[in-house]
């Protein structure tokens, strides 16, 4: 136990994905100090152990106030503070991963999903509005003439579908439009928040996240519980 007076800047993201079962306070969180010595000391510094590595997905949630503790068993004399999130999602992965193959199948299968659902949204749509009889109708008000359902209106109007598709979600392939986020990102950082906070919710309730007092520095799939 050092008695040094110094000053400890802890930083870390909301979720956090580790490849060994012994996690290290330098393997979650970018850690500053003008004391290079503590410096090198705190990163080393032991948080808990996957006792259940065989899994293919484990996690918990380390509560920033165990870390806190745990650098001042170690530093009692020094200041921590934390810039960041007070409660932190750790997982553990599996380092296996499917062939190129495989991955490439699910990718065809996505793509083929995601074009299906659209057009059979937008034929629902176009369906439900009668958009045919719509255009034949203004077609015959504005020339005279009987639509035979392939006509400068239906064109226009795949084209500007196609328009308002890409313009909408800001990107085609890998170029942009704009430096904005596109809506899908938007959606999935919304839901990727909503996931973290319940999670996060759902470990503090059932008393298994990493906190102050847990003398169990194990964690398993479901996380340590305290003693």
């Amino acid at each position: 136990m050092s008695q040094v007076k110094a000053t400890i800047y802890i930083k870390s993201d909301r979720n956090v994905e580790v490849t060994k079962p012994d996690v290290t306070l330098g393997d979650i969180f970018q850690v500053e100090c003008s004391n290079p010595v503590i410096l090198a000391k705190v990163k080393t510094l032991k948080l808990f152990h996957f006792h259940s590595a065989d899994k293919k997905v484990s996690r918990t949630v380390l509560s920033v106030l165990k870390v806190i503790e745990l650098i001042h068993k170690e530093f009692p004399e020094a200041e921590v503070q934390n810039l960041a999130e007070p409660d932190v999602i750790i997982t553990l992965a599996d380092k296996r991963s499917g062939s190129k193959a495989v991955h490439i199948a699910k990718t065809a299968g996505v793509v083929f999903l995601t074009f299906a659902g659209a057009a059979f949204s937008i034929m629902a749509f176009n369906n439900d509005v009668d958009t045919a009889k719509l255009f034949r109708q203004i077609y015959t008000l504005l020339t005279g003439k009987v639509s035979d359902g392939f006509t400068v209106l239906e064109f226009t109007y795949c084209i500007g579908l196609i328009m308002g598709i890409l313009v909408f979600f800001n990107h085609f392939g890998k170029k942009r439009f704009s430096a904005d986020p596109t809506p899908i990102e938007v959606e999935m950082r919304t839901y990727e928040n909503e996931i973290q906070s319940t999670l996060i919710e759902a470990y503090s309730r059932k008393e298994k996240e990493i906190d102050v007092g847990t003398t169990d520095h194990t964690a398993g799939h479901s996380g340590p519980h305290r003693t």
